[in-house]
């Protein structure tokens, strides 16, 4: 808790043994009041992992997607009474000692939605391949194109969200289509809507020096990235709302 504001921790997490329980271990206890791993149909220790260090579980039978998981996990905050719901990696890329960056706007400044950037002065983009660079850069460019925010991080899936954001009826996680790009979904829709007040601050992306790809993401290139796109070509030309 801080300053009286209730803040639970959302973690999707799909076979990461070894990684998301390190996450929950280093969870700051004096900050937050709940972290919540949502099991996305892990085959593995993953879920026992996170349940021994003190986590609390939600479970998907099966695999449905990185959105569908985020989803789940704001579900049971806004259930349960929670004023600031943060989204972060389950793989190990963000630094959880850094929650209190996202968290500290919205409760002393005001701010309605903060997102995490490695680009700022301050933040770091550790090892990263050379297409992932790529991608991280230009996807900015295009939200600024497309809704006027000086982004210089959109893929970051380190942010913190008021509760009333998540709760807003011109914002609707519950379609289909957004179980694996729902956080892009939501980012834009808050930048378009353009009634929250909207922040970036320093953070740190985390990628080993060493270890191939496959081995700390999920994510494939080229093929994954398609879905990720289609709210920008979406919300962008009113297909979807």
């Amino acid at each position: 808790m801080y300053k009286s504001h209730r803040i639970a921790v959302i973690i999707p997490a799909y076979n990461e043994p070894g990684k998301t329980v390190r996450v929950v271990e280093n969870i700051p206890r004096d900050l937050v009041d709940k972290t919540i791993v949502v099991n996305d149909g892990s085959t593995d220790s993953t879920p026992r992992e996170c349940e021994e260090a003190g986590a609390f579980l939600l479970h998907h039978e099966r695999r449905r997607g990185i959105g569908a998981a985020i989803r789940t996990g704001f579900r049971y905050a806004l259930d349960n009474n929670f004023d600031i719901l943060v989204a972060m990696a389950g793989n190990g890329k963000d630094d959880p000692k850094q929650i209190f960056r996202l968290v500290q706007p919205l409760v002393d400044e005001g701010y309605d939605f903060v997102q995490g950037s490695r680009y700022l002065r301050g933040g770091e983009a550790g090892v990263m391949p050379a297409h992932r660079r790529i991608v991280t850069r230009v996807y900015p460019l295009l939200v600024r194109l497309t809704t006027g925010f000086p982004a210089t991080d959109s893929t970051n899936g380190f942010r913190a969200f008021k509760r009333h954001v998540i709760e807003d009826p011109r914002i609707n996680l519950d379609q289909d289509w957004l179980d694996d790009p729902l956080e892009y979904y939501l980012y834009l829709k808050i930048l378009k809507i353009r009634d929250f007040k909207v922040k970036e601050v320093p953070v740190s992306k985390i990628y080993p020096k060493g270890v191939p790809y496959h081995q700390y993401t999920k994510v494939r290139p080229g093929h994954d990235w398609i879905p990720r796109l289609l709210p920008l070509f979406y919300l962008t030309f009113g297909i979807k709302k």
